[in-house]
């Protein structure tokens, strides 16, 4: 009973969600921001989260040799973006500016560096 009565309540907000989605342009959009949104907090949380915890773990070096160094501070053991290409440390002498500690940078939807649509741990 409970069961049904949920249905009747939920039904008119599943058909506003999926007639929301219907259109294909407009669950495009959505699928790319959450793409975008996913790989932005991942590349914060290399920055600003795994970082500072792999750094306080070794005093002695400045950077880690490979992002996935920093993997066992993040809940994903994947140095992927959300496009699945790597993910790009800078840290040291090639730090860009703006950027503390360490930057991370994904390629974003085109997989090209240096085009408007790269996610920056830094910006």
């Amino acid at each position: 009973m409970a069961v049904i009565l949920l249905a009747l309540i939920a039904s008119p907000f599943i058909k506003a969600f999926i007639s929301g989605l219907s259109s294909e342009p407009k669950a495009k959009k959505m699928f790319a921001e959450s793409k975008f949104g996913m790989t932005m907090m991942k590349l914060n949380q290399y920055a600003n989260e795994a970082f500072p915890q792999w750094s306080a773990n070794h005093p002695d070096k400045a950077c880690p040799d490979k992002l996935s160094d920093l993997d066992e501070f993040m809940n994903s053991h994947d140095s992927n973006d959300a496009w699945a290409r790597p993910i790009k440390m800078m840290c040291g002498t090639n730090l860009p500016p703006g950027a503390k500690g360490i930057a991370v940078i994904s390629a974003g939807e085109d997989g090209k560096e240096g085009t408007a649509d790269d996610l920056k741990s830094w910006e």
